[in-house]
């Protein structure tokens, strides 16, 4: 267990270092990526195509492997399936992305590096997380995901 919490430890740090190193942790930044018919910043394409080769070693990598250093196996997606659920998600989740021009990671990393305006949207993003929960126990659906419960 203290494995794991030391892997995940390790893994926020890294990933949080790397959004403030590459300024992606700056909402402007990434409000300046979407704007693509006005004043657009390419920055976020270039730190997207740069996570690109590591990503496609990681999952050479794991292809190869039994189990995660820190887990007995890996937890991976059981199904491909496009629903509603899953595009409705990402429509949300793209249009609180640029609105707040935060998502999940950077949030949680602007709680050190700006405090007020990271805690209104995680404040807002664990809010939708509950009602997610709510609906889904009303209707008698679980929510999806290792993390749900």
């Amino acid at each position: 267990m203290m494995k794991q919490v030391l892997l995940a430890l390790a893994a926020g740090v890294l990933f949080g270092a790397g959004l403030a190193l590459s300024g992606m942790a700056d909402p402007a930044k990434v409000r300046g990526f979407l704007d693509i018919f006005g004043a657009w910043n390419p920055t976020l394409a270039f730190v997207m195509a740069g996570a690109m080769l590591p990503m496609g070693i990681a999952w050479r990598i794991q292809a190869r492997l039994r189990a995660p250093l820190a887990a007995a196996g890996f937890n991976l997606p059981d199904t491909s399936r496009l629903d509603a659920r899953l595009i409705g998600g990402a429509v949300l989740f793209g249009i609180g992305w640029g609105v707040a021009g935060l998502c999940p990671g950077p949030a949680i990393a602007d709680l050190a590096l700006a405090p007020r305006g990271a805690a209104i949207f995680v404040l807002a993003m664990l809010a939708g997380m509950a009602l997610l929960k709510i609906i889904t126990s009303r209707k008698g659906r679980e929510p999806v995901g290792k993390y749900a419960k």
